[in-house]
């Protein structure tokens, strides 16, 4: 069996380091705040080339807190891809404003910049670029498109931590950024996590107060927040992790090296491009093809397990009705019955990804191939 996802391995391969954080914490009963959490915030915001770091419960509340805090007018319209999880939109609509789905990249599957540009409106108050699959976007055009029109910049990057733009690390690079530590996650903790980042002091600040009840000392609350804080456990077991996240993560970028390369004469899937500006650092390796289902069946017969990231474009979920995007003629919107992900982690191998591939270039003899929808 070649799984999708290991966390097992991952834990055992560091389980004296992890248990004996873990037992620190338990020791010191340090188990809200303190200094296992203020950390963490520290060599994250180091890593990640930011001033600021505030630990959050998990990635959606870092959202959520990132909107409150820029202080958008209310009301306001916000720009997202049509193509991430449910998490980045609906901390739109639950934090009082309307979202606009804009479409995404063929190749690289972030942001489209020409869609981005359609999108902007008089209303529009932010952007929020998802670096989808741990692809940075292109944030020198979102940039300067926020410029021109007075927007906030919000970074999503759940899947991108360690992701390059430019040679800079994704967070620092818009206004504000926010991060998941999923368990899943390239730097994933044992339950919810999240983080925000950000070079701004005044907004680190607010964003601190809103995830803690409003307050920075205990009882003086200055504005209303919510409780929404990192705890030590989870710090500790991510400052561990954070120690052997380039380790994992140049893994993950060879694993996709050899993807591409032994799926470079099969006509039926389309492999993902890096653009030469960005460190990909491969949450996700996503494939796309016109026989999806057939192929998860094919893997699945024989001992691989692929995801799918993610089956409804937002556009067409029920829960986006009202907006009437659903038929727009977004890439996301044709391609998301396409779109197959590939295992891919630090518990994969060469051996594993060539018989992935081989497996994948056998189910491509024996099936009738059809353009890919985005070439016909």
């Amino acid at each position: 069996m070649i799984k999708f996802l290991d966390l097992k391995k991952q834990y055992e391969s560091i389980k004296a380091e992890i248990d004996y954080a873990i037992q620190s914490v338990i020791n010191e009963s340090a188990f809200i705040g303190g200094k296992y959490v203020q950390a963490f915030e520290e060599e994250f915001a180091s890593y990640q080339q930011t001033q600021y770091c505030v630990g959050m419960a998990n990635g959606t509340d870092a959202i959520e807190i990132a909107i409150e805090a820029l202080e958008l007018p209310k009301g306001s319209e916000i720009i997202v891809p049509a193509n991430s999880f449910i998490a980045t939109s609906e901390s739109v609509t639950r934090s009082g404003h309307r979202v606009v789905f804009c479409d995404c990249d063929a190749n690289n599957y972030t942001i489209s910049i020409a869609s981005l540009k359609s999108k902007i409106t008089d209303a529009t108050s932010a952007i929020i670029a998802v670096h989808l699959y741990g692809h940075p976007c292109d944030m020198g055009a979102i940039n300067s498109l926020a410029a021109q029109h007075n927007l906030k910049v919000i970074e999503d990057c759940a899947q991108a931590h360690g992701g390059e733009y430019q040679g800079k690390r994704v967070g620092g690079l818009g206004n504000i950024g926010t991060f998941s530590f999923f368990p899943g996650k390239n730097l994933g903790a044992y339950g919810d996590g999240g983080a925000i980042v950000c070079n701004d002091q005044a907004l680190a600040t607010r964003c601190r107060m809103l995830a803690n009840h409003g307050r920075i000392k205990k009882y003086d609350h200055q504005i209303e927040g919510r409780n929404s804080r990192l705890d030590g456990l989870q710090a500790a077991i991510l400052s561990v992790k954070l120690k052997h996240l380039e380790k994992w993560t140049e893994q993950r970028i060879q694993i996709a090296r050899a993807y591409c390369k032994g799926l470079e004469g099969v006509s039926s899937v389309k492999c993902p491009r890096t653009e030469e500006w960005a460190r990909n650092v491969f949450h996700l390796f996503v494939i796309r093809t016109n026989h999806r289902d057939d192929l998860q069946k094919f893997l699945e017969a024989n001992s691989i397990q692929s995801g799918i990231h993610y089956p409804i474009a937002l556009p067409k979920l029920q829960a986006y009705t009202y907006l009437h995007q659903d038929q727009e003629a977004f890439f996301a919107n044709r391609n998301d019955d396409c779109l197959l992900s590939l295992p891919i982690g630090d518990h994969m191998d060469e051996e594993s990804v060539n018989i992935v591939c081989q497996a994948i270039t056998k189910w491509s003899l024996s099936v009738n191939t059809t353009p890919l929808a985005s070439e016909v």
